[in-house]
């Protein structure tokens, strides 16, 4: 019997998510698809639907989104017991277009404000917390308040105390933050206390100075990451470690539907890869494999597979 509950949980804003079912300027569109959305929420359904157990903490309100989203999660297997629903507060949302050349899909968030974004330190259950030997983060809850970044500090600095290990996924959101400069001051303190660092490649040349892959996972290493693995897209991933460094080749796509979660995606096949022993070689394909699998699907969850289908796959 593990002495852990979990083996992970992660603190994040969770949003009903409108996708176009045309593509065009949203406002064109007359059609939505009603799905779910958030980092932090794509990367525990992934790893819940490969039978780990998963805690997420959050705030939503009390209306009908709010409650949609509660009962997502709750039938993926993560709990929720750490999710308070608050009927003076509301829900976060968002639109996302849909495209046909493989590009990013424009994105109009409506979370000002929202439950999510009331959350602080006192949020942060230090001992459910303690009682997962993992914590996933990423850069969008710190963006939303600056009570949520106290609370994603505090979670960092609790579970580095605890010994347990941390992943961190950069996932910049430029637009949440006053400024460029203060977004790469405040993500690298916090990737600074994470153990594996997941960022993409243009993410990591803005927020470490460095062109390469080399130099990206160089930079984050030198603060103290026992693991960086770098996106690198179609090409696969670049990752630098305490027992070595290598580059892992992506996985042919068919065709590109919409790239939102594939980052997320890619965190799920690494990190439940290393929580299982796996090498980082492995762990990285498995990355490269579900990422892929992401962006060929409209909605941000429909790629993560099931247990059964990464056992079919041979990863």
């Amino acid at each position: 019997m593990s002495e852990f509950r979990f083996d992970v949980v992660t603190f994040g804003e969770m949003m009903q998510m409108f996708v176009a079912e045309t593509p065009g300027p949203l406002e064109s569109v007359v059609r939505f698809a009603k799905r779910t959305a958030g980092a932090e929420t794509n990367f525990a359904i992934g790893m819940a639907r490969l039978g780990l157990r998963v805690g997420w903490a959050s705030r939503l309100g009390t209306d009908s989104m709010g409650r949609y989203l509660l009962s997502e999660m709750q039938r993926e297997g993560v709990d929720c017991s750490r999710v308070v629903c608050d009927g003076a507060q509301r829900t976060g949302f968002q639109f996302k277009g849909r495209v046909t050349d493989g590009s990013d899909p424009p994105v109009e968030y409506h979370r000002k404000g929202s439950a999510a974004s009331q959350m602080g330190p006192a949020d942060v259950d230090e001992a459910w917390l303690r009682s997962a030997r993992h914590l996933h983060a990423t850069g969008v809850f710190p963006a939303i308040s600056a009570s949520a970044r106290a609370a994603a500090q505090k979670s960092l600095a609790v579970m580095r105390a605890a010994g347990g290990t941390i992943s961190f996924d950069p996932n910049l959101r430029p637009s949440l933050w006053a400024s460029a400069d203060e977004m790469r001051r405040e993500i690298n303190a916090l990737a600074a206390q994470a153990d594996w660092v997941l960022p993409g490649l243009e993410e990591g040349r803005f927020l470490t100075g460095e062109a390469t892959p080399e130099g990206i996972a160089r930079y984050y290493r030198e603060r103290g990451a026992r693991l960086v693995t770098v996106k690198l897209g179609p090409e696969g991933a670049y990752y630098d470690g305490v027992e070595g460094s290598g580059h892992v080749a992506g996985f042919p796509v068919r065709e590109v539907v919409d790239t939102v979660g594939a980052g997320d995606g890619f965190a799920v096949g690494v990190v439940s890869a290393l929580l299982e022993g796996r090498t980082v070689p492995e762990a990285v394909r498995r990355g490269a494999w579900i990422g892929a699998r992401a962006v060929q699907v409209l909605g941000d969850t429909e790629g993560l597979p099931t247990r059964a289908e990464l056992e079919a796959a041979g990863l």
